[in-house]
């Protein structure tokens, strides 16, 4: 598996991304492209235009030298790193080559205007493979708003998956917001173990929808604890932060810390560089938490540590970011 397939899929209904224009739709909607869960398929369960697949699929073309495409809102514009091209369960009728093109638009354009606007290929036309993750890796800095599938000729695609960078635009953000949000540009450093949930999920946006939607380590049978180490999306003073270990019931931490670093002036291996936010406070299962956080340096990274171990589903850390560090990042890719 490609690394960047751990990095936040910018194409993702969770992120608000959606289909503004497909060429051809017979078979199967092009919106199945940008769905969060893993494609599922049920054979032989057939509708008035066939097998019902549970991605994008357009009719056999007969014209020679046209091929189809689907153009995608990014839903966290950002700098694109890898592109997984999803043919699950599509055995005889997926499309032989695929390419990607991208482009940068401010607001909210149209398909008219997108089909004006400056593409640029990030994945040259490329074999397929059926029921399979095809893979490609993207050599790009710059920021991208918007993607273009193209299949040639034809056929079902279940997944396109844009994984990347966030890079929000500074002059839609509030003054105070959540800086350890994906979908402003934090990410996960690293963490202790993620055996049950990736901590991706910590970050996320909205509501965990069950405890499979949050971060859960095995169980530990020494005298350690767990931990995860968030970069904000902006060296920020944190205001509040919401610790939530909602639907884990039998299996919330006990406890947790948080800490902070400006890893501009000290090192992250280092203790005493560190900071406290929250010190260590009980936790009750399938329960929000929110604790205000009293006057403390700018943090650039946060680590929350739970106690032994167990299952969050959000971390939330409202605060106040460096506008000038936003700024920079911006415009360093477009």
């Amino acid at each position: 598996m490609e690394e960047f397939t751990l990095l936040p899929d910018l194409a993702s209904r969770l992120f608000g991304g959606g289909v503004v224009f497909a060429t051809d739709e017979f078979f199967a909607a092009a919106d199945h492209l940008v769905e969060p869960a893993a494609p599922v398929f049920a054979p032989k369960t057939f509708g008035q235009k066939g097998q019902v697949y549970d991605g994008w699929e357009t009719r056999r073309r007969r014209d020679q030298g046209t091929h189809d495409s689907a153009i995608v809102r990014l839903g966290a514009p950002g700098m694109v790193h890898g592109v997984d091209i999803d043919t699950a369960f599509f055995t005889g009728n997926f499309p032989p080559y695929a390419s990607v093109d991208a482009c940068a638009v401010e607001g909210y354009p149209d398909p008219l205007q997108l089909a004006e606007a400056p593409w640029q290929p990030i994945v040259r036309r490329s074999p397929l493979s059926g029921d399979s993750q095809n893979l490609f890796p993207v050599d790009s800095r710059e920021r991208f708003t918007h993607v273009r599938l193209n299949i040639y000729p034809d056929g079902g695609v279940a997944r396109l998956r844009v994984h990347g960078e966030i890079v929000p635009d500074p002059r839609l953000l509030p003054a105070v917001f959540d800086v350890a949000a994906a979908e402003y540009g934090a990410r996960i450093a690293s963490c202790s173990n993620m055996f049950y949930g990736h901590p991706q999920h910590l970050i996320n946006p909205g509501l965990a929808r069950s405890m499979g939607d949050g971060w859960e380590t095995a169980r530990r049978r020494d005298d350690g604890n767990d931990w995860v180490l968030v970069q904000l999306a902006a060296p920020a003073v944190v205001e509040l932060a919401e610790l939530d270990t909602s639907h884990f019931k039998g299996n919330a931490p006990g406890s947790a810390t948080l800490r902070g670093i400006d890893a501009r002036l000290g090192l992250l291996d280092d203790p005493t560089d560190w900071f406290e936010l929250l010190p260590q406070i009980r936790l009750s299962p399938d329960t929000r938490h929110r604790f205000p956080i009293p006057v403390v340096p700018v943090a650039t990274h946060v680590r929350l540590d739970i106690y032994p171990d167990g299952g969050m589903a959000r971390l939330r850390l409202y605060g106040r970011p460096d506008t000038g560090a936003l700024r920079a990042r911006y415009e360093a890719t477009t």
